[in-house]
């Protein structure tokens, strides 16, 4: 069914301790301790031999408590003197992965259905904030939007821009800003920047600009706001985080009020489940639909 789709990209399995990954050839196994790691690399090894499909590479990733312990994936299995990178696709869109870039790979998984809405609405301009390697920027590349991606990263905008070239698209047109979002969102107000589709999609935790905590708790009215405040009539505002505490109820909640502070009218829409995602796993997504 994925390949059919063109997507080579998605869960094989998930459970308590842990989940596994296809990435195009090769397979990523995401754990919690060692037993979860063992029963994981069992149910690998069973799922290959009844699909008929084997991993050219498997990479094993430790899953910390805390952010500051995370680590790069290990190469378990398969030539360790290939490159520690590979490209995927999505719906026939393609996206480079580096496993020795840090603790994510470069693709997250569970946002497949809100890229795929995102190209759907076909949006003229683009704010993608805490971009990453700015995938929801392809999409909206590819259906002909402009587009603006921000995040502190440099390394990972830059990688966004070799995702742009994976799919033949030039950067005309399409600017990239390392910097933190909550500074830059009131300089593009100021200078009349609006936007008719908006991505949020923050850290849980993380520093930005002169070591400034931010944390999604406390912080989410804040960014919210921010973005109304460049958003065009009609602009579709992805909502969405890993925090465990703000599910798509809460985001829907704290969301309205910003939305009735800044008075703009505003609707709520849900992505359906993704099959390859059970209930708990994945971050909670609500796109606001302002009027």
């Amino acid at each position: 069914m994925f390949e059919a789709a063109g997507t080579t990209a998605h869960r094989l399995a998930s459970g308590s301790g842990g989940w596994v990954e296809r990435l195009g050839d090769d397979a990523m196994i995401s754990h919690k301790n060692d037993a979860a790691l063992a029963e994981l690399i069992t149910g690998l090894q069973k799922w290959s031999a009844e699909s008929g499909w084997t991993p050219v590479r498997i990479f094993t990733r430790f899953l910390p408590l805390k952010n500051d312990e995370r680590i790069s994936p290990i190469l378990r299995s398969g030539d360790a003197t290939l490159p520690p990178t590979a490209v995927v696709t999505e719906a026939g869109i393609r996206y480079g992965l580096d496993f020795a870039a840090g603790y994510s790979h470069g693709l997250f998984l569970d946002q497949r259905l809100n890229r795929a809405k995102l190209g759907m609405l076909r949006p003229k301009r683009v704010l993608n904030t805490f971009a990453y390697t700015c995938s929801f920027s392809v999409v909206a590349a590819r259906a002909g939007a402009e587009t603006l991606s921000v995040d502190l990263s440099r390394k990972s905008l830059d990688r966004g821009k070799q995702n742009l070239a994976l799919n033949g698209i030039t950067e005309t047109g399409h600017r990239f800003i390392a910097d933190d979002a909550l500074d830059l969102l009131p300089r593009l107000e100021n200078r009349g920047e609006r936007f008719d589709a908006i991505i949020l999609d923050p850290p849980t935790f993380s520093r930005g600009n002169s070591g400034r905590l931010w944390q999604v708790e406390q912080h989410f009215e804040d960014l919210v706001n921010a973005a109304l405040m460049v958003a065009m009539p009609k602009c579709a505002i992805l909502l969405s985080t890993n925090c465990t505490k703000l599910d798509p109820v809460a985001l829907e909640r704290r969301s309205r009020m910003c939305a009735k502070i800044k008075r703009r009218a505003v609707d709520y829409v849900r992505t359906a489940s993704l099959i390859d995602f059970p209930p708990g796993h994945g971050a909670s997504t609500l796109w606001m639909m302002v009027r």
